[in-house]
């Protein structure tokens, strides 16, 4: 059964951990998407990197709708992704992983809709991220002793700048706990399909006004090769712990309306 999805952030830019890949071309009404397909412990498996091959894409300029429908096209229910984001919540430090739960958004430009003409759409989006992949994620991270908080609010932001030490303060007023750029509309278009999606978000460095210097893209990346073997095994152990049958409730998220 080939119904899970794997979305790359940044430094997850090849499937390392799957065997029998192959990549395919997926047209959808949105564009062409580069998909690989293969196993990841006997399972089928689809992997798309979200910034392209070598991180030539900004957060601002993906194609996400034309990612999500690539994977809705060839079957998938299920999307489990990475972020490397910023910490807004001091007690979040570097090297330590968030299970996601909540958003914040702040994106200002992005189509976060599939639904923009002919039919009105109100998707429910109370709990954004799926519980049952969620406890799993939870699982792996206690299985291999990895630093994690099992819930958080991600703040999207548009990118591709870093923010203010200003926004920062902001975020963190309104409860966020770690920022990013590309979550959304990621998980919208996902919920809009009545797929299930999890994030895992790698937490790389303190936010702006928090780290005590400047940012810069080349302390992610190099952070997040750091962690790359345990994100690696994260989604290898939760790949293989996915139930063939969803028994949560988001396949039900999508409502029309006049």
């Amino acid at each position: 059964m080939k119904n899970i999805g794997i979305i790359g952030g940044t430094g997850v830019y090849t499937p390392n951990f799957m065997q029998n890949a192959k990549t395919l071309n997926v047209e959808t009404p949105y564009g062409k998407t580069e998909v690989i397909e293969g196993e990841v412990k006997g399972r089928g498996v689809y992997f798309l990197t979200r910034h392209g091959k070598g991180h030539t894409v900004p957060p601002h300029k993906v194609n996400y709708r034309a990612n999500i429908y690539a994977l809705h096209l060839l079957g998938t229910k299920r999307i489990v992704a990475t972020a490397a984001v910023g910490a807004i919540n001091k007690n979040f430090a570097p090297g330590t992983f968030v299970i996601l739960d909540q958003f914040l958004d702040f994106t200002k430009s992005r189509i976060e809709t599939f639904f923009s003409e002919g039919k009105v759409v109100h998707t429910d989006c109370t709990d954004p991220y799926c519980p049952e992949i969620s406890l799993i994620l939870k699982e792996a991270m206690e299985h291999f002793g990895y630093p994690y908080h099992m819930g958080g609010t991600y703040v999207a932001t548009e990118g591709p700048r870093f923010e203010t030490r200003a926004e920062i303060k902001a975020y963190g007023i309104l409860g966020g706990d770690v920022v990013g750029m590309t979550g959304i509309p990621e998980i919208a278009l996902a919920k809009e399909l009545g797929m299930c999606y999890a994030s895992v978000a790698v937490v790389t460095n303190f936010a702006a006004g928090i780290s005590g210097h400047m940012l810069s893209h080349g302390e992610v990346v190099e952070k997040m090769a750091e962690l790359n073997e345990k994100v690696r095994n994260i989604l290898t152990y939760t790949v293989a712990k996915i139930p063939d049958e969803r028994h949560c409730n988001c396949a039900k998220a999508p409502t029309s309306g006049e």
